[in-house]
């Protein structure tokens, strides 16, 4: 009721610091009523405050109109009994009232809260009444939404049109729109602005290549979409290739032989070209960069580069010309020559090859060159400088004129099939060459030659003693140089006209010719019968045309001593030389005797033998031959007649071929025998040997046994050991006399049974016999057993067995061992027998 009185006023003020206009309505004092108006402005979700007056009225009551209509409608009102918030505020946000104030706080400020809100306050009514109405208008602005860019085409070709769209979802007016433009390289820029939405862009470029954005902003906000790609299409420009390394001449582009070229092609294109190169109009490599390495000469022409836009289906071209420089090879050669007849001197330098040719001068001493003679000294350097543009640095060859060292050397010699003599002049040496010719007796001769001349007579026309003269001229001499060759008989020399060896040895005999000879076709040997001597395995033949040396292998006296002959010829004559070879034998080694052969110990496995010589000369032999023969087992050794035989089996072959050692130093008067048997008897005898003879062996000997000290202790030991046992044995055939009743069985046993008969019992196999098939006794382990005789008397030795191959053995009488030795063995033969009752 009241508010259909009073009207409503709107106010409206914005929560934030937004500047405002404000009409208020005052009743004055003749109770009119006086309006004031406010301008706010509040943002979507935001918040906001509306202000009714400066001080809290009696009365107030705040509504609300909505644009468009005309219907008034209460908010909040306080009619002196607090404030009480109407059912509509809860559309208009959340809507609050400021603690002693009328001001309205709305929170999360809705669209819908746009409109006129009008407060009406009441002051004083208990006097005279106040009344305003403040009229505020809520304007309810929209931030900008994120925008999003549209293009009518991401990938434009060149020189096209195209369309950007800026578009927003929200946003209250008015709304600026500017796009940026981004390139590769990172630099932002504005490329165009205005309050559209829309841009249209004519005549598209590479250029315009990038990235673009759009912002949007009002008085609200401003926000910016995601950047979007702008791919221009076009291309490809005509090609720009580069050399590597870089050289350009008038033709084109140049490179050094075996250095690496590298072409690049590159042609502006979107998307990039793809490339193609050609040598002379053929194809050889596909991609940007051709790289040649170690560049030939061949490699010289015209490269051309394609470069296509496979999109556009466009290509462009470019040709070059690439030429490559190469040195010649090698080094300049550098030459001097005679000229005028051998009077001056003509320098040559050459190089051949290369591109371009090379450069190419003399230095040294060029003024006396081509001038008089003499004038040019000994020894002489010229240089010629060569230089190339492929070439870093410059090469050089030199030339030295000088005078042969040595003199002209004449000699002569004799064609294989002896029709022709050579005789032959040279001068070698010397820069340049001399010139050389013969002059003859009779006008034989031959014209100049270079370095060497040789002048061909036939066999047999040569004048005996006359002298052929060589004639040599230097350009740097001014005198001509001789060498005189007089044409005589050979003349044969030897080293010894008697030559005498020891049998087996090898010998050299010598043959060799005059210093001063005409060459001979060969140097023939004869041996002692005559004959024509050959390389065989009894002779060996080393020549030369100067000499000729005949060796004969393993001489023998009766079939190598005698006369040999050495003989050669030449075109003049002949000749020939006698040599004597003489063979000897070797002198016979002198007489050896064993002076000591004893065992070195109980175990008698090893013998110590000492021996001396008679008549001993130095260097008469060479060696001794040490042996040693198995004699018989020793006695008193125990075994059954079968182990003894197979005993004497196994050395059977011993027995009859012996052992022996060869000991190779003369100087030797000792030696020990190891690895002998300590139930064997042996026999030792030595023999000395030289190169080819044996001598005389020495008389056999057995080894003695060492000295012992131990017979008394064991003496002592075994005597006191049977008497022990002599007591022992009393006492017990005493215990057993006395209890024969108890034990007859051992009565019986020991001393035997009344009727028993007496024999002899064998506790040993050596004393064991057999009856023989006759009735006979035979003893077991006797030499007799075997059929053997005494074996100092049987003993047999084998020369043979004995010598080494390169020995020839000569009979000799052994002497027999002396009787009165007292090391040797004396054989006791016990015959036992046996009658029975």
């Amino acid at each position: 009721m009241v508010a259909q009185l009073l009207g409503l006023a709107f106010l409206f003020l914005p929560a934030s610091l937004v500047t405002s206009t404000t009409y208020e309505v005052k009743i004055n004092e003749n109770w009119e009523v006086l309006y004031r108006d406010t301008s706010v402005y509040g943002v979507l979700g935001k918040a906001v405050i509306l202000e009714c007056g400066t001080t809290l009225p009696d009365v107030y009551i705040w509504s609300f109109t909505k644009p468009g209509t005309e219907a008034i409608k209460a908010v909040v009102l306080d009619l002196g009994k607090g404030p009480r918030i109407q059912k509509l505020a809860k559309t208009l946000g959340r809507l609050s009232i400021i603690s002693n104030s009328a001001s309205v706080s709305i929170e999360q400020l809705p669209a819908a809260a746009h409109g006129l809100y009008t407060c009406q306050a009441f002051y004083d009514m208990s006097g005279e009444p106040v009344v305003y109405y403040y009229y505020v208008h809520l304007t309810v602005r929209v931030p900008v939404s994120k925008p999003y860019l549209l293009m009518s085409d991401v990938s434009p070709v060149e020189g096209s049109t195209m369309w950007m769209s800026c578009n927003l979802e929200n946003g209250t007016g008015p709304i600026r729109y500017v796009w940026q433009h981004e390139t590769r390289s990172g630099n932002i820029s504005a490329f165009a602005q205005g309050n559209t939405g829309v841009i249209n862009v004519t005549d598209v470029n590479r250029n315009h290549t990038g990235w673009y954005r759009c912002v949007a902003s009002n008085a609200v906000n401003s926000e910016t979409s995601n950047r979007l790609w702008l791919d221009t299409i076009f291309g490809p420009d005509i090609p720009q290739i580069d050399v590597t390394p870089y050289s350009i001449t008038e033709r084109g582009y140049s490179a050094l032989e075996r250095e690496t070229v590298s072409l690049l092609c590159q042609a502006q294109s979107n998307p990039a070209s793809q490339y193609v190169w050609f040598y002379n109009n053929s194809q050889i490599y596909t991609g940007p960069q051709l790289t040649i390495t170690k560049i030939l000469r061949m490699h010289t022409g015209d490269y051309a580069c394609l470069a296509q836009n496979t999109y556009l289906n466009t290509r462009s071209r470019k040709t070059i010309s690439l030429t490559v420089y190469y040195p010649p090879d090698g080094s300049p050669s550098c030459s001097v020559e005679p000229a005028l007849n051998h009077t001056s001197l003509r320098l040559l330098c050459s190089w051949p090859g290369g591109f371009p040719s090379p450069s190419l001068h003399w230095s040294g001493q060029l003024k006396t060159v081509g001038t008089k003679r003499g004038l040019v000294s000994n020894n002489s350097l010229f240089t010629c400088m060569g230089s190339h543009l492929a070439l870093k640095q410059p090469t050089e060859c030199s030339t030295r004129t000088y005078i042969p060292t040595a003199e002209p050397v004449c000699f002569a010699y004799v064609t294989n099939s002896k029709q022709y003599l050579m005789l032959s002049c040279s001068w070698d040496g010397g820069a340049p060459k001399a010139l050389v010719w013969w002059e003859g007796p009779g006008e034989q001769g031959k014209g100049g030659q270079e370095n060497s001349n040789i002048l061909i007579l036939r066999y047999g026309t040569a004048r005996n003693g006359k002298p052929y003269t060589c004639y040599a001229k230097h350009p740097l001499l001014v005198q001509t140089k001789t060498c005189r060759l007089t044409l005589e008989a050979p003349q044969l020399l030897t080293r010894s006209r008697v030559v005498s060896v020891y049998e087996g040895s090898d010998v050299q005999l010598t043959c060799n010719l005059r210093d001063n000879y005409l060459p001979v076709s060969e140097i023939t040997w004869f041996n002692n019968q005559g004959v024509d001597v050959r390389d065989t395995s009894k002779y060996a033949l080393l020549r030369t045309s100067a000499w000729a040396n005949l060796t004969v292998r393993d001489t023998k006296q009766t079939q190598d001593s005698g006369e040999y002959r050495c003989t050669t010829s030449n075109a003049v004559g002949g000749t020939d030389i006698n040599v004597t070879l003489v063979v000897k034998r070797h002198p016979m080694p002198p007489n050896v005797t064993l002076v000591s052969v004893m065992y070195n110990s109980k175990q008698r496995n090893e013998v110590e033998l000492e021996w001396q010589l008679e008549d001993e000369e130095p260097g008469g032999w060479t060696g001794f031959i040490l042996q040693h023969v198995w004699v018989s087992e020793r006695p008193g050794r125990r075994g059954s007649k079968t182990t003894i035989q197979r005993r004497r089996q196994r050395r059977g072959s011993a027995h009859q071929s012996g052992y022996q050692n060869i000991i190779q130093d003369p100087e030797v008067r000792s030696h020990t025998v190891g690895r002998l048997t300590p139930t064997v008897t042996y026999q030792f005898r030595i023999t000395p040997v030289n190169h080819r003879t044996i001598g005389h062996p020495s008389a056999a000997k057995t080894p003695a046994e060492p000295s012992y000290n131990a017979y008394p202790a064991v003496i002592g030991a075994a005597i006191g050991g049977m008497f022990i046992a002599a007591l022992i044995t009393v006492l017990l055939l005493v215990f057993i006399i006395r209890n024969r009743n108890n034990n007859p069985r051992l009565h019986d046993l020991l001393f035997g049974s009344q009727h028993s008969q007496s024999r002899e019992n064998i506790n040993f196999p050596e004393d064991e016999v057999v009856r023989g098939s006759e009735g006979d006794i035979e003893e077991i382990g006797g030499p007799s057993n075997l059929g053997e005789k005494n074996p100092l008397n049987t003993l047999t030795w084998s020369h043979h067995a004995f010598t080494p191959r390169s020995f020839t053995p000569r009979p000799s009488k052994t002497p027999s061992p002396s009787p009165g030795d007292d090391n040797e063995p004396v054989n006791v033969t016990i015959t036992v027998k046996a009658t029975g009752s």
